[in-house]
């Protein structure tokens, strides 16, 4: 669901969720991954229908070891945002990553193009890196250019 939609949610409410939201992401970047995981389930319970509560779960469940676990919520994420807008462009770069660790190449593509489409750079980045014929161009320029810069290394590989 659209951040608009939330109007129909009362402000006290809708406050609390993005209260605990945060508390749930600052536990998570000084590395305490279970209070996060408890921040977000709260946010989640008080307002079950915000994208962004599962989505911010899903990297606290990726960083505890919970591929699974991610997976589910990112495809609850991208269902209530109706797979458009910020979270849901931050829900297929995630699934796309945890995708390529999974050796899933097509459906890591899939969300990665769905990602470049809502605007991530990143997720434009990673297409290019899974495209053989780019990389390989991009091994020839590199070669090219370390040649120019060091003339010594003409005869070298």
């Amino acid at each position: 669901m659209p951040e608009e939609a939330y109007g129909a949610f009362a402000s006290e409410l809708l406050e609390q969720v993005k209260d605990l939201e945060l508390q749930g992401v600052l536990a998570a970047e000084s590395g305490d991954v279970n209070t996060a995981l408890e921040r977000f389930s709260q946010a989640i319970r008080l307002l079950p229908e915000r994208a962004s509560c599962y989505n911010n779960r899903a990297q606290a469940l990726r960083l505890r070891g919970d591929v699974a676990g991610a997976l589910q919520d990112l495809d609850t994420a991208l269902h209530l945002s109706g797979g458009a807008g910020r979270v849901a462009c931050q829900c297929f770069v995630q699934r796309g990553l945890l995708n390529v660790l999974q050796g899933h190449e097509d459906n890591a593509r899939q969300d990665f193009e769905q990602g470049a489409r809502q605007g991530s750079a990143f997720a434009r980045h990673q297409l290019v890196l899974m495209n053989p014929y780019s990389a390989l161009c991009n091994q020839m320029l590199f070669e090219m250019m370390r040649k120019l810069q060091n003339p010594d290394l003409q005869g070298s590989n």
